[in-house]
């Protein structure tokens, strides 16, 4: 195969973290893509068990029910052109979970152990037979920690804010000032919980996309991919 792909017997797995709203669901969908790899989105994942979990009225201090719903959910991904949709039980619940309400709580349903163990099991069970990107907030440092290429994507949290805003649809009123209190509240939450905080793996790629398009963020993560598939078969 020539240098626009990735040949099958040289898979990898991709991890890219970073804080909330740094555009990594998009990139990583993209780097996907363009190496014909499978797109796995943590995030969704996580966000999708928050919006059950309210709209069973599960309360996020409620453990025990939380873990017990979570251990007996059947979480489907399917790929589709533009998004990856998420389905909970083969109910596609995809359309709800940007909500703000959700945003306001993934955090704390994501900190609770069982929840994590749970779903960190399943998204390496994705990763067995590599050629996968996956994102999230602690894939390089403990879902897939032998990863070959490891991303850490950041921006500022202006950035990340202005992005989230743009992204809105009309019906939702909140400023950009709200989205930006939001985002630093959103990060202090990830780096200082108990289990697999937020943090860049010792072996992760930083990368700063305050000023970057997004094209060239792809383009970037992909010739990390490349560089390392090509540097492993000189080793050969």
């Amino acid at each position: 195969m020539d240098r626009q792909g990735t040949h099958i017997n040289d898979r990898i797995n991709v991890a890219i973290d970073g804080p909330a709203g740094a555009g990594k669901s998009t990139v990583a969908r993209l780097v996907a893509q363009k190496l014909s790899y499978i797109y796995v989105d943590t995030g969704a994942m996580y966000r999708a068990i928050t919006w059950y979990m309210i709209r069973e009225g599960i309360a996020p201090e409620d453990h025990d029910k939380v873990c017990q719903k979570v251990h007996n959910m059947v979480i489907e991904l399917i790929p589709e052109k533009d998004l990856q949709k998420v389905l909970i039980n083969g109910e596609d619940v995809t359309p709800h979970i940007r909500s703000i309400q959700v945003n306001s709580l993934v955090s704390q349903y994501s900190k609770i152990e069982g929840v994590r163990s749970r779903l960190s099991q399943l998204q390496r069970n994705m990763a067995l037979r590599k050629g996968v990107v996956m994102d999230g907030r602690d894939i390089g440092t403990t879902v897939l920690p032998d990863a070959e290429v490891k991303i850490f994507m950041t921006a500022s949290v202006q950035e990340r804010a202005l992005r989230r805003y743009k992204e809105m649809s009309e019906a939702e009123t909140v400023s950009l000032h709200q989205l930006e209190k939001d985002i630093a509240r959103r990060d202090q939450l990830d780096e200082s919980r108990e289990i697999s905080p937020l943090r860049r793996a010792e072996d992760a790629i930083l990368l700063d996309t305050t000023s970057m398009d997004i094209h060239q963020v792809v383009d970037a993560i992909v010739s990390h991919c490349r560089t390392h598939v090509d540097g492993e078969r000189n080793h050969l």
